[in-house]
């Protein structure tokens, strides 16, 4: 192997701070090698940070530093997590060296819960939308299947509270969007029913 011509490709690719073990890394594994640098673009120098801050990030009002380098000593307190977005995202409140800082976080586990669901619109009358932001308890009727105008199509739970959602018109119901269990903004597009 020609460790010139690597060294000289990884510096134009990664600029020259290549090191011989970045070198090694390319070497025996090239794809986890770029992954890698791609990650370190994004998300900086990660290998100051110990193990399971890492993996799991700081506990509110958890103190922590990080040694970028020798004499160069962050000092970060974890102080509290802002509310879900619309994107996924929070809101993280810290201190760095002791001044107030934020950024926005995308919370990957919130993510995976998070369900986008389509608007219905109001001058389509087959379109059945949520009358309220709310939680689906049950999905009374299924794909194919006829409906009579104010028969019941779902339940839907809020504060304590059920609310039935009803028929708007007679028909057969072409698609469902909605499961048991999904949470759903107002005007949400439940299902679809053609005349």
């Amino acid at each position: 192997m020609d460790f010139q011509a690597l060294e000289k490709q990884l510096r134009e690719a990664h600029g020259d701070d290549i090191t011989p073990e970045d070198m090694m890394s390319a070497a025996m594994y090239p794809k986890v090698f770029q992954e890698f640098k791609e990650f370190t673009s994004s998300f900086g120098p990660v290998g100051c940070l110990n193990t399971r801050l890492f993996l799991e990030g700081p506990k509110i009002a958890e103190e922590f530093q990080v040694e970028l380098e020798r004499g160069k000593t962050l000092h970060i307190k974890a102080l509290a997590l802002g509310d879900l977005n619309k994107a996924g995202q929070r809101e993280v409140f810290f201190e760095l060296n002791g001044q107030l800082r934020s950024v926005l976080v995308k919370d990957t586990l919130a993510m995976k819960e998070m369900h986008f669901h389509p608007k219905a619109l109001k001058d389509v009358r087959g379109q059945v939308g949520a009358p309220m932001p709310g939680k689906v308890v049950e999905v009374k009727v299924k794909e194919g299947q006829k409906v009579e105008k104010g028969q019941p199509l779902c339940v839907l739970s809020a504060m304590k509270m059920e609310t039935v959602v009803n028929s708007p018109v007679s028909g057969t119901v072409v698609k469902i969007y909605v499961n048991s269990d999904n949470s759903l903004e107002g005007d949400d597009l439940i299902l679809e029913i053609s005349e």
